[in-house]
């Protein structure tokens, strides 16, 4: 019996394995469905129930940092030649889009009536004189402060009074300004410290008044302005991601705006949460982000070496948002932040 040539063997092998291979469409059978589920969890993230341990705001805080995900997919993707999964990817780069293609451009305007400005100027930082060198220098002309320590009260109130007249501080919120300020009060934010005993000695000194409003005379007309520092947040094994505290204070700082009188309002804070988050949907449906609207870029503004979120806000009602931006560091962990208000 005569036997096939070695020669005919390999191009018969060659095409016995070529017609044996799945086609670019069924290629790639993990990488389309993980497509699907990531745009999946973007589009539906309102959806994520907080009931175990948090996870829809947990989920929420981090929403813009899914889209990671995107280019590792489609690096595998094209290694595997699949069809399938680059045509799958579609869905998540259409709804991250959607949800944060308008902050990549500059939306800021020249010009404003009122420039305002907050940070979180940070109970350990080993610089208040020089942090409020650097905000005086800001050119703000209504300056927020959060977790001002009674140690450094005197510093930033030193630092600060040359530039501005008038201020006030209640508890651990100030506010520094160039125009007259007057009915000011703190607001009963409802802070606690943090779960099962797991708090920093910051929580506990700050445990009793972390809010005020007042109202700025601004040529205009008069001007509210909130200072809150909500409760901070945790991730810890038993409680999931822990934002009880942070939670009751949003609700109560929604309930105070909305009883607010005054049309004009701008609300300044380390608000320990991003506004992408549900738990701030009674403040977001009052006040909107003066970044989202006129901002460049994420902005995003905590930790300094690394930001990885914007937690600290400034959100306005009865002005118009013209510009918002990120100062640069100080001696904090969270970044400063401005924004440029008209009438």
């Amino acid at each position: 019996m005569a036997s096939t040539p070695p020669s005919a063997r390999t191009p018969t092998r060659r095409a016995i394995r070529i017609g044996s291979r799945p086609g670019p469409w069924k290629r790639g059978p993990v990488l389309a469905p993980l497509a699907l589920l990531l745009g999946l969890l973007m589009l539906l993230h309102a959806k994520i129930p907080n009931r175990i341990a948090n996870l829809g705001s947990l989920a929420e805080t981090f929403l813009p940092w899914f889209g990671l995900f995107i280019p590792v997919l489609l690096a595998g993707a094209l290694w595997r030649r699949s069809a399938s999964a680059v045509v799958a990817l579609l869905l998540p780069v259409t709804v991250w889009l959607n949800l944060f293609g308008g902050l990549l451009s500059d939306k800021s305007h020249p010009g404003s009536d009122l420039t305002v400005a907050g940070h979180n100027v940070g109970a350990d930082n080993p610089d208040p004189a020089g942090t409020a060198r650097d905000l005086a220098a800001s050119g703000a002309d209504v300056l927020a402060l959060q977790e001002m320590t009674e140690q450094a009260r005197g510093t930033y109130e030193k630092g600060l009074a040359k530039t501005y007249p008038y201020h006030t501080i209640q508890g651990t919120v100030g506010l520094w300004s160039k125009l007259p300020l007057s009915d000011t009060r703190p607001v009963d934010i409802k802070q606690d410290v943090g779960p099962l005993g797991d708090t920093k000695p910051v929580d506990i000194k700050m445990g009793y008044n972390r809010a005020l409003r007042t109202t700025v005379a601004a040529d205009h007309g008069p001007l509210t302005v909130y200072v809150a520092h909500l409760g901070s947040v945790r991730v810890n094994p038993r409680a999931g991601f822990w934002t009880d505290s942070r939670d009751r204070g949003a609700q109560a700082l929604g309930e105070a705006i909305a009883a607010e009188q005054n049309k004009r309002v701008v609300l300044l804070g380390d608000l320990n949460g991003t506004m992408d988050d549900r738990a701030f949907a009674d403040i977001t449906s009052q006040v909107q982000s003066v970044h989202d609207a006129a901002g460049d870029g994420f902005g995003f503004t905590w930790p300094t070496k690394f930001p990885v979120a914007r937690i600290d806000q400034i959100l306005v009602r009865g002005v118009e948002p013209e510009s918002s931006w990120v100062l640069p560091a100080t001696g904090s962990d969270h970044l400063p932040v401005a924004a440029g208000i008209s009438w």
